[in-house]
């Protein structure tokens, strides 16, 4: 009311409409929930509910809190349209995704850019368990020089027995394929020096052989790619057991992973403008 003329005026606080509105925003995002399952609940009109979803993926939330802390590192990426998805970088310690990027491929730009992402927010690991990807690997090398690369065994492992097929006819494709299965099972110093032992004596039995052979058939291009792998993976595959704290796979990502994109699928007819806004929110309402 006013204290000189006596008029009333009505004031509306948008701002804080919308605020309260936000749980049914969550819940589209957080649950995946649909319109219709947010109209039940809530008893807002359908376009109530849209106005508030649109309301919030036009005002993405900022993230530049500093990540100076964050020492074990996590890093993996998933496609969602062709060769283009998001990446995320998770805090091994906690389980917690503390930066994403969304449609990005895994190639050396876009994996330059990330890590420089994380540089300006004062990120200094001090080891990253990663699936193999060469592009990714040399980048952290050349960010962070001393950083301890740590090779997914479970990716080290799915990817051998594939390539060495189920019932190899080899002898040397047996063999390597025992190796590949005792992968996940070194769990002491003793473990480890019994495998490299073994994939050293495999090496100079077989490998050299199968890295000079001429023959470019599609079983033998397979097998030649799990010796490649394997022997460039070594170096980089047992720094767990001079530190538990660092996972010796990518699995928390990919568990991840999987509910995001479940999630995902139930908004299907999402524009193509809100998509980013809608894995921004994700990733900050959802780290875990």
């Amino acid at each position: 009311m006013c204290q000189r003329c006596g008029h009333t005026f009505g004031w509306r606080n948008t701002a804080n409409k919308f605020l309260r509105q936000r749980v049914w925003f969550k819940r589209w995002i957080v649950e995946g929930y649909t319109l219709r399952q947010l109209v039940q609940q809530s008893g807002h009109s359908m376009s109530t509910i849209r106005r508030v979803i649109t309301y919030w993926l036009q005002r993405p939330p900022m993230v530049n809190t500093s990540l100076w802390k964050t020492r074990y590192l996590i890093l993996d990426g998933t496609f969602l349209e062709r060769r283009r998805g998001v990446f995320a970088v998770m805090d091994a310690e906690r389980s917690c995704v503390v930066h994403n990027a969304h449609n990005v491929t895994e190639g050396p730009a876009d994996m330059q850019r990330i890590c420089a992402a994380l540089v300006e927010r004062a990120m200094q690991p001090k080891t990253a368990t990663v699936d193999g990807n060469p592009h990714l690997i040399k980048t952290l090398r050349l960010v962070w020089p001393e950083i301890i690369i740590q090779r997914c065994l479970v990716h080290i492992q799915r990817q051998g027995l594939s390539w060495c097929r189920r019932f190899p006819k080899r002898t040397d494709a047996k063999r390597l394929r025992e190796l590949f299965l005792q992968v996940t099972a070194i769990h002491t110093e003793i473990d480890r020096q019994h495998f490299v032992a073994q994939a050293e004596a495999w090496e100079q039995t077989h490998g050299c052989l199968i890295a000079h052979c001429p023959e470019h058939g599609w079983v033998f291009s397979d097998l030649k790619r799990a010796r490649s792998m394997l022997m460039t993976a070594l170096p980089d595959m047992f720094h767990y057991l001079n530190d538990h704290r660092i996972p010796i796979s990518t699995n928390a990502l990919e568990g991840y992973f999987a509910r995001l994109k479940q999630r995902y699928r139930q908004h299907r007819g999402l524009a193509v403008k809100h998509r980013e806004a809608y894995f921004a929110w994700y990733f900050h309402l959802c780290p875990r």
